[in-house]
């Protein structure tokens, strides 16, 4: 799981990038990095290392206080607005609170994305019943607070996956798992990474069973350390 040449075209490129807040410590410091289509990627680190940040800087949802970020070739700075939410549309996000909606089912939750991205309501709903296929979530007609964590994550993967994004970001989706929750969420991952879509997963610890492939980055107090 150690870093080694990718020989892939970048799918995301990280140059350089820092994120302060005020007078405080930066929270992203000098980091640079690249993401090819189909790779898996594990940001690790302790609480409060910047993983969260980096994350949503990838999504466009932050932007850096310096360097560039680009992804297919887009650097997001450059991006107007409509633009740049094309793009988060293109991302399969599973943010670490899941905001999984509780009172619409799990089908709902998932067609949600493609009825904002302007699908059909038909073909959102074959969407969303594939997605939810693909990772395992037979009872569709379920609400979120009857489904146990393992299989809201779920839930939020079939989310991500509704709109056939070139990558997911992934914000600790196996921190609060039991062990063969958490390991069937990684290998939905590594399934999805196998099909070609870049994953970039943030993770505190390293103690699921990783792909062989993993390439890891570690973060501490904002920078990298290997």
């Amino acid at each position: 799981m150690n870093e080694s040449p990718h020989e892939a075209q970048p799918l995301i490129v990280v140059d350089r990038i820092c994120k302060r807040y005020g007078d405080a410590p930066a929270a992203i410091d000098d980091v640079s990095f690249t993401v090819a289509r189909g790779e898996f990627r594990l940001l690790t680190g302790p609480s409060g290392a910047g993983k969260s940040t980096l994350l949503r800087m990838l999504a466009a949802l932050e932007s850096p206080s310096s360097g560039k970020i680009a992804v297919a070739d887009e650097e997001l700075a450059r991006l107007k607005p409509r633009a740049r939410a094309a793009l988060r549309r293109s991302l399969g996000i599973v943010p670490q609170d899941l905001l999984l909606l509780p009172d619409r089912s799990a089908l709902d939750n998932v067609m949600l994305p493609a009825l904002v991205a302007g699908l059909a309501r038909a073909e959102a709903e074959d969407r969303a019943r594939a997605a939810l296929a693909r990772v395992g979530i037979a009872d569709v007609d379920r609400y979120p607070p009857a489904l146990s964590g393992g299989a809201q994550q779920r839930v939020a993967l079939a989310r991500a996956i509704v709109n056939r994004p070139v990558a997911i970001l992934a914000d600790e989706p196996t921190a609060h798992l039991e062990d063969s929750a958490a390991a069937g969420i990684v290998r939905l991952l590594d399934g999805f990474s196998a099909s070609g879509i870049a994953v970039v997963l943030a993770s505190h610890g390293e103690s699921v069973a990783l792909p062989e492939r993993t390439r890891v980055l570690r973060l501490a107090s904002g920078r990298v350390v290997s």
